[in-house]
């Protein structure tokens, strides 16, 4: 008998002949382990007075949120779990918890996130060492895991496979079909079959933890199975000759599913959009660049199908070179993001699995449900809680257009799930209130004790400080984004304890406090410019930047101390709300609508003073918009800098609209969209993007554009000359017209086209 600890890599349920099968696979100090559990039961609970024809039922000390004592009902299989439920379902009977799967509700009830210690024989594998039906027990522990990133070129995008590089674990290596020049570490092999062979017996031979790499589910990865689909090849993949799988999306805006026995798939863009980062494009290039400062070997401006094709011809060595950078690059992104560090300590926080992207709702079951149970109560199935009217979203105020200097802005440090925390906004509140409630909204109170998810958000909140105190900024991001998550969770109907009461309860109490603080703050004089979910925005005024900092920091501990005062008194609590001053900018726009003397939402500029220089923050306009052209932005960021500075900017505006007319800026009038949808579904209204996307030919999932006299055009093609006047009109015009109204004048008045026509 021997103790194991593991980082949980992959979880499976299998129905079987003798029951359902659990298998989880986890990395350990030693290398791999595969757990094995048999003859599990599926379980679901019903009310007691609810018949049945299926499944061994047990009384529980449990009952439902509406307080119906419920039984446990157990089954041999999940698939004859899921008929009776059915069943119900289709005599409008319902069930609870039905929908939760066999190793979630394994894992959950056991308090296992992110790692588990099981006890008991061991016996070595090829490779592994697998356990049967150990004790197990959740941990805290964890290990390197061991990365391998790969990359696939083709003959275009749905031709021949030509090579496969990886890199990382097992060192690194590129095969290529065909004969060419030796090169160290390049291999040739005669077909497409035998290039499959080779990285699959590689992979085996290397047996990393991690499998990544760029779009790696959708194309690589599926390029692969399809060839192994063929070529009558098992692929696999996982551990154990385990075979993997990737699944087709449920619908158009899912992405494809991989399923690998024992190693995670981290793609490196969904990773990346899971951990929050933002790019203006998410092409391997592009955020080489950003993050790296290089980026791939073959120019991204132009026809990269047709240049691999030349280089397959003429210059092989040439084009593993190139294959294999892209893995590097994956690898460097992976490190240098932190990446491997963020999926880690979300699945420690939230159970959720390694690669999966999204799964809001799913971590709130993981921690939510068994300290229900240990209350005593049971859950009802996505879809069956009470529902209602959408909850209003933050409260956005309208804003005060124009030109300041001195405006500090307020925040409130995570106001949703302090509001949960201040009111005890909680499920399990919701349904046993009591005679002496904490009032909410549209109707809703909550237990003062009892409560759930206001522990939970304090305990992420302690951590969140500890993890920042130590700088380990993976952690403190996934909490962030954990805590954030929470509020939208109880909002959305696919939470199984959706209720307007409960969102409603925290937006609406979030309008109450912003308006509130807005009116404690002008009744000392000063004057809330704008006001945005959780900050507000007050012009101090003068012109010492200091002293606006320091009524900035008095105003954050004045509005502390008359929360904690009035929640007190008005009802009875203890506030977790903490007003922080956050930056005071030295100037400041907030434009109007367009087209509007209107003031704008979610739209400003301004300039903020550091102790190493100045910083230009841009929410909103023109300059922060990727769908914008880089002229436009820079012209608009330039423009906003000479104004913030007092800095001459008249005859600069001219001479740039000159230089534009002339053709001198041609390089930076390239617009870059995504198509989010198929060609051939644009029917009607085809917008400039899709247009300029069906004349480039091929497949492509962002294009990149120009408008020309004979309209749209894609860049990767001759196009005719470029429409000037429609980037003057449509492109610096609207990023001018932001700040010159407040300077007393237009763009059209300094340099439009009846300048060009007449002057």
């Amino acid at each position: 008998m021997e103790t194991v600890e593991i980082v949980l890599l992959t979880r499976q349920w299998f129905d079987r002949d003798d029951g359902v099968r659990l298998t989880f696979w986890g990395a350990s100090a030693d290398g791999p382990v595969k757990v094995v559990f048999h003859r599990q039961e599926a379980v679901m609970f019903v009310d007691r007075n609810l018949t049945l024809e299926r499944g061994r039922r047990q009384p529980v000390e449990l009952q439902s949120l509406q307080g119906r004592p419920v039984d446990a009902v157990y089954f041999a299989t999940q698939r004859e779990l899921i008929a009776e439920r059915q069943r119900l379902r289709e005599r409008v009977l319902r069930t609870q918890e039905g929908d939760v799967k066999p190793h979630d509700r394994f894992l959950m009830e056991r308090f296992v996130t992110g790692s588990l210690a099981v006890r008991g024989e061991v016996r070595q594998r090829d490779g592994y060492r697998e356990l049967v039906d150990p004790r197990v027990k959740a941990c805290t522990f964890d290990t390197p895991l061991s990365v391998l990133s790969l990359d696939i070129e083709t003959d275009g995008y749905d031709g021949p496979l030509l090579s496969i590089a990886v890199a990382g674990a097992g060192g690194e290596r590129v095969w290529m079909v065909g004969t060419g020049p030796a090169v160290a570490g390049l291999g040739y092999v005669a077909d497409e079959r035998a290039l499959l062979e080779a990285f699959l017996e590689h992979v085996r031979r290397a047996d990393p933890d991690v499998l990544t790499g760029w779009n790696v589910v959708d194309f690589d990865l599926l390029t692969l199975q399809r060839l192994a689909e063929r070529e009558r090849i098992p692929f696999a993949l996982g551990r154990g000759g385990e075979r993997a799988k990737v699944l087709p999306p449920r619908s158009d805006q899912q992405p494809y599913v991989v399923r690998v026995g024992g190693r995670v798939v981290l793609d490196g863009i969904a990773t990346l959009k899971a951990a929050t980062w933002s790019f203006e494009s998410f092409s391997l290039e592009h955020v080489g660049q950003k993050l790296l400062g290089r980026g791939k070997r073959i120019a991204h401006d132009g026809d990269p199908v047709a240049e691999i094709r030349r280089l397959y011809r003429e210059d092989k060595p040439a084009l593993a070179a190139y294959n294999l950078e892209d893995c590097r690059l994956v690898l460097d992104i992976v490190e240098a993001a932190d990446l491997l560090g963020f999926a880690v300590q979300r699945q420690a926080l939230t159970g959720l699995p390694l690669d999966r992207q999204g799964g809001s709702v799913a971590a709130f079951d993981n921690l939510y449900l068994p300290r229900l149970h240990r209350r005593g109560y049971v859950a009802p199935d996505v879809g069956d809680a009470r529902g209602g009217e959408r909850s209003p979203g933050g409260y956005v105020m309208d804003s005060v257009p124009g030109l300041y200097e001195n405006v500090v802005v307020l925040d409130f440090k995570s106001l949703y799930p302090s509001i949960i925390r201040t009111f005890a906004v909680d499920p399990l509140g919701l349904a046993t209130a009591g005679a002496d409630p904490i009032p909410g909204f549209a109707g809703g109170a909550f237990a003062r004790e009892g409560h759930i998810l206001p522990g939970l958000i304090q305990h992420l909140w302690e951590a969140r400080d500890e993890a920042k105190r130590s700088r380990d900024e993976a952690r403190s991001r996934a909490i962030k984004i954990l805590m954030n998550s929470f509020y939208g969770v109880l909002g959305t109907p696919g939470c199984r304890f959706f209720s307007p009461l409960l969102a409603s309860s925290i937006t609406l109490r979030g309008h109450e406090i912003i308006t509130e603080s807005r009116a404690f703050i002008e009744a000392r004089g000063y004057a809330v410019i704008y006001g945005d979910t959780d900050s507000l925005f007050v012009h101090v005024g003068g012109s010492d930047a200091d002293a606006s900092a320091a009524t900035g920091r008095t105003l954050a501990a004045d509005l502390n101390d008359h929360w904690r005062t009035t929640l007190r008194e008005r009802h009875r609590i203890e506030s977790a709300l903490e007003v922080e001053y956050e930056r005071n900018f030295v100037r400041f726009l907030m434009p109007t609508m367009r087209h509007s003397t209107k003031g704008s939402k979610k739209r400003y500029a301004g300039l903020v003073r550091t102790g190493g220089g100045e910083k230009l923050v841009v929410k909103g306009l023109e300059a922060a918009r990727t769908d914008w052209t880089s002229l436009a932005r820079r012209f608009q960021r330039e423009l906003l800098d000479r104004v913030f500075h007092d800095q001459p900017w008249r005859d600069w505006l001219r001479e740039l609209a000159a230089e534009v007319r002339a053709g001198h800026h041609d390089d930076e009038l390239v617009y870059r969209k995504r198509l989010r949808r198929a060609l051939a579904d644009y029917q009607a209204n085809v917008p400039p993007h899709v247009q300029a996307a069906r004349k480039l030919g091929r497949p492509t999932k962002e294009i990149r554009y120009v408008i020309t006299g004979h309209g749209p055009e894609p860049v990767d093609l001759p196009h005719g000359a470029l429409d000037h006047e429609h980037y003057l009109q449509k492109q610096l015009a609207p990023a001018a017209d932001a700040i010159l109204p407040f300077l007393g004048t237009t763009f059209e008045t300094l340099a439009g086209t009846q300048m060009s026509l007449f002057g």
